[in-house]
């Protein structure tokens, strides 16, 4: 094949190269498409498009030989190799190209036309062209032109139509109409070469043939058309209706729920109106008292201005002592009632307590302090004091009260947790610390032998435990087995122990001497 350098002249060419290459290109081209077809054939037959996930041979031509015309050029493609197989091999070589048997495709079922008319074309020319394929097909096999149906007048048959669209490959060229149209938009177009084609009507320049504009249906398909649109008009009817029911219902809904709202306002509005009239009629319950104070007080200024003329009219030494003689009075029985809580100083000097002499000094002085309060006497007050032994003052003086109430409470119960058999120092003291602000005076008022049980209660909670006989021990050393083993110290030798143990009851050999120091107090483990 030449390939050309546009750099070159056209006349440095020669025609001979230049037309046998021109040739060479053309003839290559037909190789390649054959080649082409073959190649298909097999992709087709063997099923290799599997392997790249197509699930048939179509979609494998739609999707990787779009841009070459996609499944229809390889179906013409292969019906063109399905033409030529079926020649024989004299007749094979007048078909160069696969475009050449379009108008032999009809014929490919009864091989005996189809070599007749390749025959008849092959006569008239050596490489006969696709219109000469035609031409002798019709001569074979000539096809019977429908005439149009009168029944339908909107159908125009046989009628000669041009290409208008220029994006169209048929652009400028002629055909004819010899099939109905399939729809209302298209039309079956039959070229001079044979070639049968499905064009737009949008694509054909055809003013007199006046194309469907809509489409026709059989009678069977006509009423049942009818009847689809009988029933879409039906259920358009009834959900018309279930909508006006809904909007009613939702309408009567929606009144419904004013109704609620406007009672619940007026019950709310009678409440406030209740509310009201209730802080009204209090309002008016006390004008009322009120009215009655005024006409109360109206009352009492007249029965005041009546005193004041009857004193106006007294003489004034009758009214000399009334307020001194009144005032007396008062003070006298104040003196009285604040005398009746105390204790009377002359009984305690006819009959002095029977307990102890503490017990009526504190009488004494809680006697005292009432008296100062009663006649706001400070010697009373200062005596009180002294005998209480407190500050003198009312607070101090009540306070000290208060903690002398306390003493024989606090005698009791101390004397009843010393009075128990084994008593400690802890049992002493859980007592004791209630009563520690008066110590000193329930001190004064044990006896001398409980004083010093006390005081060796306490020396013995201070001082630490000697093992010594009657003790509980075990060994302190933790390495030896008698560290975990029980005895008594049953003896004392001064610097040595004898212990018996408590598991060698059973054996010869039932003690031992330990130092001192060998020696723990056992412990339950």
């Amino acid at each position: 094949m030449l390939t050309l350098n546009r750099s070159e002249t056209t006349s440095a060419l020669d025609y001979n190269i230049l037309n046998t290459s021109i040739q060479d290109t053309f003839a290559a081209i037909d190789r390649f498409e054959w080649q082409a077809i073959e190649e298909l054939r097999v992709m087709r037959n063997n099923g290799y498009y599997s392997d790249a996930g197509y699930a048939s041979f179509e979609d494998y031509c739609e999707k990787e030989l779009t841009k070459h015309g996609g499944y229809r050029r390889v179906k013409d493609l292969l019906s063109a190799k399905k033409v030529v197989d079926t020649l024989p091999e004299e007749l094979r070589e007048k078909i160069t190209k696969p475009s050449q048997t379009r108008p032999l495709l009809r014929l490919a079922k009864t091989p005996d036309k189809l070599h007749e008319a390749v025959a008849i074309a092959a006569k008239e020319k050596p490489f006969p062209t696709a219109a000469d394929f035609a031409k002798a097909v019709q001569q074979v096999a000539p096809t019977v032109k429908r005439a149009a149906k009168t029944e339908n007048p909107k159908t125009q048959l046989c009628n000669s139509v041009t290409v208008s669209s220029s994006e169209h490959p048929r652009y400028g060229e002629s055909g004819v109409i010899e099939a109905d149209a399939p729809n209302h938009w298209q039309q079956i177009v039959t070229f001079a070469d044979g070639e049968r084609l499905l064009i737009n009507n949008a694509d054909l320049d055809a003013p007199s043939v006046p194309f469907p504009k809509e489409r026709n249906y059989p009678p069977e398909y006509t009423e049942a058309i009818a009847a689809l649109k009988e029933q879409h008009q039906q259920e358009l009817e009834r959900l018309e209706q279930e909508l006006r029911i809904g909007l009613q219902a939702e309408v009567s809904a929606k009144a419904e729920e004013q109704v609620i709202e406007q009672i619940s306002s007026l019950q709310n509005l009678y409440k406030q109106q209740k509310e009201q009239n209730i802080q009204l009629q209090q309002r008016l319950d006390e004008m009322e008292g009120l009215k009655k104070l005024e006409i109360e007080n109206h009352q009492l200024q007249q029965r005041i201005q009546e005193l004041e003329n009857a004193v106006e009219q007294r003489p004034s030494q009758q009214w000399g002592n009334t307020m001194t003689q009144q005032a007396t009075k008062a003070l006298n029985k104040q003196v009285k009632q604040a005398l009746e809580k105390t204790i009377d100083l002359r009984s305690l000097a006819v009959e002095p307590p029977k307990e102890n002499a503490q017990e009526c000094l504190r009488l004494m002085g809680m006697a005292l302090k009432n008296l100062a309060s009663a006649m706001n006497n400070t010697q009373a007050l200062e005596a009180a004091a002294i005998i209480l032994g407190s500050e003198p003052t009312p607070s101090a003086i009540a306070y000290r009260a208060e903690q002398l109430e306390m003493l024989p409470q606090a005698i009791s119960d101390i004397r009843r947790v010393l009075s128990k058999p084994g008593c400690t120092w802890q049992d002493y003291w859980a007592v004791a610390q209630e009563y520690e602000v008066i110590k000193q005076d329930y001190w004064a008022e044990l006896t001398t032998q409980e004083t010093d049980l006390i005081t060796a209660l306490q020396k013995s909670s201070t001082e630490p435990d000697i093992i010594g006989v009657g003790s509980t021990v075990a060994h302190a050393d933790p390495y030896r087995t008698l560290y975990v083993e029980r005895g008594e110290v049953v003896k004392d030798l001064g610097e040595e122990l004898v212990v018996a143990w408590d598991h060698w009851k059973e054996q010869s050999k039932k003690n031992d001497r330990y130092f001192r120091d060998e020696l723990r107090f056992w412990q339950p483990q």
